[in-house]
């Protein structure tokens, strides 16, 4: 496709004034189409103390670890009710579906907020919206802790999870906009971590809340304290990172010390109508999950790969509290092979993987490494993903050491890092400044898989056993195994035709010759 198709995306993204259309345009790297002879336009931050690319190292690093930290306080919340719904259901007297619901309510809000917060935070900046989306998700942690009845505890889950979306859809965001290529993929990787130290953390420390006598209030009052910790950093020490709104900010600095009003940024120049704006921040992510195969392919594979995750929650306690006979403290133990097989795949991501993708970015410059490179990971990881749950389902009986289904635990995240970061990375390579909305998409659909999987994981691990439940998930996951392997032999000519996609494809017949 020519740079004309495109285009789209330029018109798409923002809509240039007329006024400011020449016969010399430039793509610039936040994929918008300007005069290259307008003097007055600010389209380069240069040296400005607000521009990412002046700040140190270390400032760098801190702002991925809060990224990621975000995340962690998010996914913690969502998986820690697990610990305690035996005492709502002892207290209000619920049936199980019920008390179910509250994990599955937050995970369906991340349904919702990422529709919002990805594309306003492309609109609007970062900081801001990180800011309001934590405050409010605070206080609905503080509700939960105060709540009187069982209407209250999932009106409050849900309108919870809606606003802890809001790191899950733009904390990669907030990585791309501060990391060059060459570093984006290590600092991506902490991120990754998160999403499966969250979930395999809230079961442990609930389950021990719950088995000390304390009142399950107590796991809230924990929640409200960690999310306001988390808005008090972001307040003080996240600064706005988003490249438009820095420019635009730079204009306005411009314009108040020279006195002269033609100074301006691409941002500015947008016309649009109210309407047009409803439709870019709600549409936007449904334009590029359905209107590009890349999209949705990928994000049916990891809305599967979450769902089975959260379905964990329920298969644990069948394998672990009834079939060894373990209290939810100890059965929250068993989740912690999750989080160190995350661990594991980030780093041996960072000590092999990352290298190799440098001495490639080497090696083909001027030109990038095309998006594809990143999947190699996906094509180890796949397979790993469903012999683990062949491992978990054939070792859960009562009479094999527990050892054995908790370690399959290790490799199920290990493969699951490994895929979330190949396919990630392929998807922010991929969509470049449209990054915050395409995640945005993958986390609704990915986000509803797993409010879903809970609600069926009891009623199908009693009824097929935990041997044929587990086998059955796992060769669904076998299924879907040629994924990463169909997008590294084809993945060049479905960025050619489409419409969204920013990624070069001219050095992708060389690039694929060396990785073969």
């Amino acid at each position: 496709m020519a740079s004309t198709d495109r285009s789209s995306l330029a018109s798409e993204a923002v809509t240039v004034h007329p006024s400011t259309e020449g016969p010399k345009t430039q793509k610039v790297r936040d994929e918008k189409y300007v005069d290259s002879d307008d003097s007055f336009l600010i389209s380069d931050l240069g040296d400005d103390p607000s521009n990412p690319a002046n700040w140190s190292t270390w400032r760098k690093w801190y702002i991925t670890m809060m990224g990621g930290l975000l995340v962690l306080n998010a996914t913690f919340a969502s998986s820690a009710p697990s610990g305690i719904i035996q005492a709502w259901i002892e207290e209000y007297h619920l049936s199980r579906e019920v008390a179910i619901l509250t994990i599955s309510l937050f995970v369906l809000g991340y349904c919702v907020g990422p529709l919002l917060w990805g594309p306003l935070s492309e609109e609007y900046g970062r900081r801001p919206i990180f800011i309001i989306c934590f405050f409010v998700y605070t206080v609905f942690q503080l509700a939960m802790a105060l709540a009187k009845n069982p209407a209250s505890l999932l009106v409050f889950r849900f309108i919870g999870g809606v606003f802890a979306a809001c790191p899950l859809a733009n904390s990669g965001a907030l990585i791309s906009d501060i990391w060059d290529v060459k570093t984006r993929g290590k600092a991506l990787a902490i991120f990754t971590v998160a999403p499966f130290a969250g979930p395999a953390l809230g079961p442990s420390i609930a389950g021990f809340i719950f088995v000390s006598g304390t009142s399950w209030r107590w796991l809230f009052w924990v929640l409200t304290m960690f999310a306001g910790a988390c808005l008090v950093l972001i307040v003080f020490t996240v600064p706005e990172t988003y490249k438009p709104i820095l420019l635009q900010r730079l204009a306005a600095k411009k314009r108040k010390e020279t006195g002269d009003d033609r100074y301006y940024a691409a941002i500015e120049r947008i016309s649009k109508t109210y309407r047009q704006q409803i439709e870019n921040i709600l549409a936007r992510p449904f334009k590029l999950l359905f209107l590009e195969p890349m999209m949705w392919l990928i994000t049916i594979y990891t809305s599967f790969i979450y769902g089975c995750l959260y379905l964990l929650f329920e298969a644990y306690p069948i394998v672990f509290t009834e079939g060894h006979g373990f209290n939810a403290g100890i059965s929250g133990l068993m989740f912690i092979p999750v989080m160190v097989g995350g661990v594991c795949a980030v780093t041996t991501y960072v000590l092999t993987f990352h290298p190799r993708y440098e001495r490639e970015m080497e090696r083909l410059a001027p030109n990038p490494v095309p998006p594809e490179f990143r999947l190699e990971m996906g094509r180890i990881a796949a397979p790993l993903f469903a012999i683990s749950f062949f491992w978990f389902g054939w070792t859960s009986y009562p009479s094999v050491s527990f050892w054995a289904p908790m370690m399959a635990g290790g490799l199920m995240a290990f493969g699951i890092s490994w895929i979330f970061l190949s396919l990630f990375n392929y998807l922010i390579d991929t969509y470049l400044a449209m990054a915050a909305s395409a995640l945005s998409a993958n986390t609704v659909v990915r986000s509803l898989f797993g409010a879903i999987f809970p609600l069926f994981a009891t009623q199908m691990y009693e009824a097929m056993g935990a041997r044929w439940a587990s086998s059955l998930l796992g060769f669904i996951a076998l299924a879907m195994t040629p994924i990463p392997f169909a997008f590294m032999k084809y993945g060049a000519r479905l960025r050619a035709k489409s419409k969204f996609s920013m990624a070069d494809v001219t050095p992708q017949k060389e690039s694929e010759n060396s990785a073969a």
